[in-house]
């Protein structure tokens, strides 16, 4: 029930290792980390930047996607929104931020089929 003296200072004694092995106990926590860091959380950032970038060029005669679905063509740009034809006659303005995806001006070549 009591601990006597000689394994109380056994004990004692193993649990001050210094700061190395306290270093070696954190470094596989860090390494994991740093894993998903470079891993997942950079690249999120980088499609991120990307797509900001995206959106930021839109452009008169880009067909654009929503975030609802709706594929159109780009009328006019203003600073926050866009004008969208998505239909001959049919515009409707969206925010730019709901763009979900910029598909630049097609070729002047014709397609073959």
């Amino acid at each position: 029930m009591f601990a006597t003296p000689a394994y109380a200072q056994a004990a004692g004694g193993a649990a001050s290792g210094g700061g190395a092995a306290m270093f070696l106990q954190f470094l596989p926590l860090v390494a994991i980390f740093a894993i998903m860091y470079l891993l997942l959380f950079r690249p999120q950032q980088q499609r991120m930047k990307q797509h900001r970038a995206a959106i930021d060029a839109v452009r008169k005669g880009d067909t654009v996607v929503t975030g609802g679905g709706l594929i159109g063509k780009v009328v006019k740009v203003d600073e926050t929104e866009a004008e969208v034809e998505i239909a001959n006659g049919v515009k409707v303005r969206v925010v730019k931020a709901t763009i979900s995806e910029v598909r630049p001006l097609a070729s002047s070549k014709p397609a073959n089929d």
